[in-house]
């Protein structure tokens, strides 16, 4: 009698956990499935844009921006990967420790330090510059605070441990890469405003945030920060904060002329050929920062979001003596599992016989110093 309770305790405990696992995931499905219908309600409100005509191009009407093969995906597409996301994810943890964090010097003169901090936020240091790119230390990646892609890892470095800034990168606009609670914050702690540089049609947003000298570039345009040139250039990806803001603002990577070598900036992007062309360009890249996360499907993402073994391509591509992974397990923006990137990664090196340490994967919160050949 006593071991037919235990298994009946056993049963039922297994049943409860179950029930719990299915509450679990149709609250998340129901928390998505709101963030999707407050974001459509939204429509354009959400965004500021420069109101200014653009100049055509082969990648710009006037009006809109695009991409040059064409590979832009519709509204429909889109509703039909959000609908699919509601049943398809894997099961990432609620939550992940990080390291004990790197000490941060205040300036770096030699070499190349990449202060890995979460998702698309790096840290890099060379030449006595400070340079952040697409900075979020917000809980959610989302026009809300109380719906969306929440994060399960902790920035690694706490935004008031950062050194004084002097350079913001922002590669494109949504919302895991501008982030504006977290450029406001940023803005309001810095002794002096820091430089920002976005493609065409940011200045608006990024003005009203406090960045009075927002800086707009088209793909091929360039300013000069200091002693750097910071170039920005082509990728494969898209832009929105709204419904009928799709496409108003320029997209883009950028590359950073130094003393130590050319530093190559991804942001979001997916495979095409503009990295060979830009390996040709600028000759080679002491140090390459690329997504290996956010990769599926692979019939909405491939276009925009590289997968581990397209960014091995582009490490490639690129000439790149070091890469450093970024954009994974932080935000559960799509399907695979928390650890797959890592996997993949170490997957596609070994089948194009290049040494892990070329191409590298940061806990947040760690750093790497880079010194040029």
């Amino acid at each position: 009698m006593h071991l037919e309770q235990l298994n009946l305790n056993d049963r039922l405990f297994r049943r409860r956990r179950k029930l719990a696992m299915k509450m679990k995931m149709y609250r998340k499905r129901i928390s998505r499935a709101s963030l999707a219908l407050l974001t459509a309600s939204m429509l354009s409100a959400c965004s500021l844009l420069t109101e200014k005509p653009y100049p055509i191009s082969d990648h710009s009407d006037g009006n809109r921006f695009y991409n040059r093969d064409g590979s832009d995906k519709g509204l429909s597409d889109i509703s039909q990967f959000l609908w699919q996301s509601l049943w398809n994810e894997s099961a990432w943890p609620e939550s992940l420790p990080n390291p004990v964090p790197s000490v941060i010097p205040d300036r770096v003169e030699d070499g190349i330090r990449a202060t890995y901090i979460n998702h698309a936020t790096i840290l890099i240091q060379v030449d006595g510059l400070n340079i952040l790119t697409d900075p979020i230390w917000s809980e959610r990646a989302s026009p809300v605070t109380f719906a969306g892609p929440k994060r399960i890892r902790a920035p690694g470095i706490a935004i008031s441990d950062l050194p004084e800034i002097d350079l913001v990168l922002i590669s494109h606009n949504h919302y895991d890469h501008l982030d504006t609670a977290t450029l406001r914050q940023l803005r309001q702690q810095q002794n002096k405003e820091p430089v920002i540089v976005a493609g065409l049609g940011n200045g608006a947003l990024l003005r009203s945030l406090g960045y009075d000298q927002a800086i707009e570039l088209d793909w091929s345009d360039r300013t000069i920060v200091e002693n750097t040139t910071v170039h920005f250039v082509e990728c494969q990806h898209r832009s929105a904060r709204g419904v009928f803001d799709q496409m108003r603002t320029l997209w883009g990577s950028f590359v950073i002329e130094t003393s130590q070598g050319n530093i190559y900036f991804a942001g979001d992007t997916g495979y095409s050929p503009h990295f060979k062309e830009q390996g040709e360009r600028f000759g080679s890249f002491a140090l390459s920062v690329l997504p290996i996360g956010a990769y599926e499907p692979r019939w909405f993402m491939k276009d925009i979001h590289l997968n581990p073994a397209e960014a091995v391509r582009a490490h490639i591509d690129l000439n790149s003596e070091q890469s450093l992974g970024m954009h994974f397990g932080v935000f559960q923006l799509t399907w695979e599992p928390v650890d797959q990137p890592v996997t993949d990664l170490d997957a596609a090196l070994q089948a194009n016989q290049i040494d892990v340490g070329r191409f590298w994967a940061l806990e947040p919160g760690q750093a790497r110093v880079v010194t040029p050949r």
